[in-house]
């Protein structure tokens, strides 16, 4: 495995206006870094006056980012892309360290969030508006034009992924952006505003606070604040997105997920099994587009038999890295012990997985998969956001479908199978934003859209792609009319 460094940051600051400044807030939070069980630097658990410096900061530079030519907005995004590639390792190994992940896991992380930068630069062909005459004389014009002072929350699974999908696309809209990064994973939000700083980004359009409840509920409602996007858990998300839009904001938030892989025993048995395990596993399950059910259609033994062999493979610290916190730790070995008791069959058993030498005090938590679960158990219905995939049985693929169906969120659904019509059949029927044939993470790349169904998501519309650019922008339509009141030109012909 690549090694982990311990670090003690120190004290870290908000981000307002191009440079560090102190909170007005005496109330700190700890970063306790998951790889050691060690504090590896503090942040202000900011307020709501914190808050409001950043918005007036960014609300005086909105006026002159507005009117900045989007093709110079770009090009801020393009030397911004240049710069994150210059510096992977770096970036990398502070996500590591205060979330967990592999260092591995941390560089495909940001590659995925460097997508939507590269995306960001094509928005002066995407916003260039549309022009057409609609009646004699009569000519219709339609633009995009950005809200003003727009705000993300994001969570700690992702903490630079997440906020890569929300910035590169607010602000090249002409929006001035403030991230409050997870209390949990905070370090490479500063490292982003530094990048684009270097990048050329004016003071004050990109603005950090950190923070717990009290800095979320005033981004919710500060009246200055045009929109509020939200990633992290489902009763979450309805709170933000309750609140904010009760201020006449716009918001969308996005929530949590029990994402199902139907599996039928004609699918190709080792692509197949590494899928699920890759699904259900990667990022250590902590993430929204885990599948954490598999449903087995019929006899699909060959496949599990040779899925356990694959999740006995797994290595702490170079497949897998840790649990970020000990509660979330606790929680999820809580639903496998719960499990256990109500009679499943452990094939595989992550609870007491060797660490990595070295990191004797960190939350690692193995593969587990669990077989002969009922669909009503707590392990099948309520997200566990760690690696434990539970396997439910049933006979049909109907059968099936009503047990994804039933669950109450909608963010990703999977299949694997070598029959069209089964694929055809499941993707048009599963009850999900996202579905993958013989793919267990169905993230659709840029342009396609992010974004799931149900309670996984409060709110229209997508994350990413031109959906997300639709979010962080206004259309003004203007009908004009040209009557010929002077013909002095005409001698000129």
């Amino acid at each position: 495995m690549t090694k982990i460094k311990f670090e003690d940051l120190g004290e870290k600051k908000n981000w307002v206006s191009g440079r560090y400044e102190d909170s007005s807030s005496n109330k700190t939070i700890s970063i306790i870094s998951p790889y050691f069980d060690k504090e590896i630097a503090t942040i202000p658990d900011s307020n709501y006056n914190d808050l409001d410096m950043a918005v007036q900061g960014a609300r005086s530079i909105f006026p002159n980012w507005k009117k900045t030519n989007i093709r110079d907005r770009a090009e801020v995004m393009f030397r911004f892309k240049t710069i994150l590639e210059s510096n992977m390792d770096e970036l990398a190994h502070l996500i590591s360290l205060d979330n967990g992940k592999t260092i591995e896991d941390a560089k495909a992380s940001i590659n995925r969030g460097k997508e939507v930068v590269e995306f960001a630069t094509s928005l002066p062909n995407i916003l260039k508006g549309d022009s057409s005459q609609v009646a004699d004389g009569i000519t219709c014009t339609m633009t995009h034009e950005p809200l003003g002072v727009v705000a993300g929350i994001t969570p700690f699974n992702f903490p630079a992924m997440v906020p890569l999908w929300m910035i590169p696309l607010a602000i090249t809209s002409g929006n001035c952006f403030i991230l409050k990064p997870s209390e949990q994973t905070p370090l490479s939000a500063f490292k982003i505003a530094e990048y684009l700083k270097e990048a050329g980004l004016p003071d004050g359009v990109f603005q950090v606070i950190n923070g717990s409840k009290e800095a979320v509920e005033a981004i919710c409602d500060h009246p200055d604040i045009k929109a509020v996007a939200f990633v992290g858990s489902s009763k979450v998300a309805k709170i933000v997105y309750s609140r904010t839009t009760s201020q006449g904001k716009r918001a969308l938030c996005l929530g949590g997920a029990k994402n199902h892989m139907i599996v039928v025993p004609d699918a190709d048995i080792d692509s197949t099994a590494k899928g699920l395990l890759a699904s259900s596993m990667g990022s250590a399950g902590q993430r929204c587009m885990a599948a954490s059910v598999a449903v087995g259609v019929a006899d699909v033994d060959p496949i599990i038999d040779q899925l356990i062999e694959e999740a006995k493979k797994y290595v702490l610290g170079v497949d897998m890295g840790t649990i970020i916190s000990r509660p979330a730790f606790d929680r999820i070995k809580g639903y496998i012990d719960n499990a256990e008791n109500m009679g499943a069959k452990i094939l595989v058993d992550g609870r007491n997985s060797t660490p990595p030498e070295g990191y004797d005090n960190g939350y690692w938590l193995g593969p587990t998969i669990l077989d002969d679960v009922s669909p009503d158990w707590p392990c099948a219905k309520e997200e566990i956001f760690g690696p434990v995939l539970s396997i439910i049985r049933t006979d049909t693929i109907d059968k099936a479908m009503k047990i994804e169906n039933n669950n109450i969120y909608g963010n990703a659904a999977a299949v694997f199978t070598t029959s069209g019509e089964v694929a055809k059949t499941i993707s048009e029927t599963a009850s999900a934003g996202m579905v993958g044939i013989n793919i267990g993470v169905p993230v659709p790349r840029e342009p396609y859209s992010f974004g799931g169904w149900n309670e996984s998501k409060y709110g229209h519309g997508d994350i990413t792609g031109k959906s997300g650019v639709e979010f962080w922008t206004d259309l003004k339509k203007v009908t004009a009319r040209w009557p010929e009141s002077n013909e002095a030109w005409k001698k000129y012909f």
